[in-house]
């Protein structure tokens, strides 16, 4: 039994298709093929069930790839306390965002941890809230950078900050009027929102303590997929949006004077880095917190956990 077996039938697990998981492997589909079925004979046991599509683990496997999941993770924890001690910071990280935070918190910290660390990789990716979650148990991610509290006993959250959620609102709506708006200041009918899937979709329904109703609303009927969308909708349609903070830094002034706060308390969504409970590479993880905090804008550090919206 070898440690490059174990990563083999990970990787199997993980993708559950052979031409994948050698893919990720940098080795060739026979070769992965070989060493798995190599590993199964030493153990007299089948890991995988090669008659179903995607291929799956046996109920002997399932337990087998848990514990090698572990031991490779030992071995990373082995190698990074050796690197610690030398003064060393590289390795790779394989991060997912949503997409709410990608185009808004990226820009604001990569170029300065690529060059302050270049001998770390960062493989970033685009997901929502649940695929990240399932992909950081399946070991496919290393960390997450998403909204809490996710309430998942598996998923450990380290906060980062919290930002305002701001109105944005059309100069032919009502609540333009107002300096400061409530929740029950927004008519749900002239209410842009996301599609589903967002988590801040979710937040902004929790906020507002409605349920869209989808029969109502006039003649037209349209949830966008990013938050760009929402505010071009307002611009040209009236109506009302929610924005999270950082989505409104680099507005001009004439979409600023769109924006309304909410009445204090603010309601906040607060920006976590998360990982999984077993995951080893705590001196990445540190490092790339370090930066994220380093980049934010002063006005958002300052802002308080008071009013986090559940998602």
């Amino acid at each position: 039994m070898t440690l490059v077996q174990l990563e083999y039938i990970v990787a199997l697990d993980t993708f559950r298709h052979f031409s994948s998981a050698a893919a990720a492997c940098f080795v060739t589909q026979p070769t992965l093929s070989m060493q798995i079925q190599k590993l199964e004979e030493e153990l007299g046991i089948k890991i995988f069930d090669r008659s179903k599509q995607p291929v799956l683990p046996t109920e002997y496997g399932v337990n087998i790839i848990e514990q090698a999941r572990k031991i490779l993770a030992q071995r990373d924890l082995l190698l990074e306390m050796v690197d610690e001690k030398k003064g060393i910071i590289h390795g790779e990280l394989k991060i997912g965002i949503i997409p709410t935070l990608a185009p808004y918190l990226l820009p604001l910290f990569i170029h300065a941890f690529t060059k302050k660390y270049p001998d770390v990789r960062l493989q970033i990716s685009e997901f929502t809230t649940d695929q990240i979650v399932q992909k950081l148990k399946e070991g496919s991610l290393d960390a997450g950078i998403l909204v809490t509290p996710l309430n998942d006993a598996g998923i450990k959250e380290e906060p980062l900050f919290y930002e305002e959620m701001l109105a944005y609102v059309s100069k032919n709506n009502e609540v333009f009027k107002k300096t400061y708006v409530l929740p029950k200041d927004i008519d749900p009918c002239k209410l842009w929102l996301l599609e589903e899937g967002h988590c801040f979709r979710s937040q902004i329904l929790n906020l507002c303590e409605l349920r869209k109703a989808t029969s109502e609303g006039g003649h037209f009927e349209y949830e966008a997929g990013s938050l760009e969308t929402l505010r071009r909708m307002v611009d040209l349609y009236d109506g009302i949006t929610i924005l999270p903070e950082l989505a409104t830094l680099d507005m001009t002034a004439k979409q600023q004077a769109c924006l309304r706060y909410f009445k204090s308390p603010a309601p906040v969504r607060e920006v976590s880095l998360v990982t999984h409970r077993n995951f080893v590479k705590r001196r990445l993880i540190e490092v790339l917190k370090q930066q994220i905090e380093l980049a934010i804008p002063d006005k958002i550090k300052q802002n308080k956990k008071t009013k986090v919206v559940p998602i």
